[in-house]
């Protein structure tokens, strides 16, 4: 019989006899007599006491949902987590602890962690757009369904939902896709989308631009109207200017309406309550 073996069956017997003492004599007197039968175990034990210990704190770090630091779609990756949910009938914009912001449309949500500026890991429910803050140490990744959307810095749009899949729009920069259990990855170009369903994936391009070519001011206060919820009011005498312009399908409201105003020497003012933009 080996040591390792003897040593638990010497423990077995003195723990049985005799009952008339007490738990901390018995182990007072167990030590003693281990120390000098085997005193070469000794530091083992004491390391195997610190790996049941290390063992138990991490049962009960896992029991109550601690970051693994594995994918969220295999582990709980949130000890206390932040949800955010727009229950409204318009888009929610939602600022991100890291700087970087969302565009949560409604009857979607998301999910992340209270240490996101260096775990930049976010689940999404429904369709949101980002626009992320670049940070080379901590890659932003984006989890719906079976897919990964990794990035450093861009902007694009995650539509997810169990029935149609998942789509991703890249407006721009780049980003890295994903999906759960399969080692293939795809990288997308501005202006290329990522489709995923019923097991197959695709790579596929969209027009990520808005054109207006010399047509009528009012038709680029349509489009403010039907993509931002904003209405335009211009001077009676512009109602019939005319304007080509580009504009990023996902480009901010106060960039547009800059750049209108320069264009035209206007001065202009947001009303948020309103929802109205009034140019002078």
């Amino acid at each position: 019989m080996d040591k390792e073996k003897l040593d638990k069956e010497f423990e077995k017997l003195w723990n049985e006899t005799p009952f008339s003492y007490s738990d901390d004599e018995k182990e007072a007197s167990w030590e003693k007599f281990q120390s000098k039968t085997f005193a070469a175990k000794k530091p083992k034990i004491k390391i195997w006491r610190y790996m049941a210990a290390a063992a138990i704190i991490i049962c009960m770090l896992t029991g109550t949902g601690i970051y693994l630091n594995r994918s969220p779609l295999q582990d709980t990756f949130y000890l206390t987590s932040n949800t955010i949910e727009n229950t409204t009938s318009t888009i929610k914009i939602v600022g991100l602890p890291d700087s970087s912001s969302v565009e949560l449309n409604p009857d979607s949500k998301i999910t992340y962690a209270n240490n996101f500026e260096t775990n930049r890991k976010i689940v999404v429910e429904g369709e949101a757009y980002f626009k992320v803050k670049k940070d080379k140490k901590y890659p932003f990744q984006v989890f719906c369904n079976e897919t990964t959307t990794t990035v450093l810095g861009t902007c694009f749009t995650v539509q997810g939902n169990v029935q149609k899949g998942v789509t991703v729009f890249l407006y721009e920069g780049s980003v890295q896709m994903s999906i759960k259990d399969q080692d293939k990855k795809w990288i997308l170009k501005p202006g290329e989308k990522f489709i995923y369903g019923k097991n197959v994936a695709k790579v596929l391009e969209f027009n990520r631009f808005a054109d207006f070519e010399n047509e009528k001011l009012s038709a680029v206060s349509d489009y403010i109207m039907a993509n931002y919820g904003y209405k335009m009011i211009i001077p009676e005498q512009y109602d019939n200017q005319r304007i080509t312009i580009r504009i990023n399908k996902k480009e901010d409201l106060k960039t547009i309406v800059q750049l209108i105003s320069e264009m035209y020497n206007l001065n202009f003012e947001i009303n948020e309550d309103l929802k109205q933009i009034t140019f002078r």
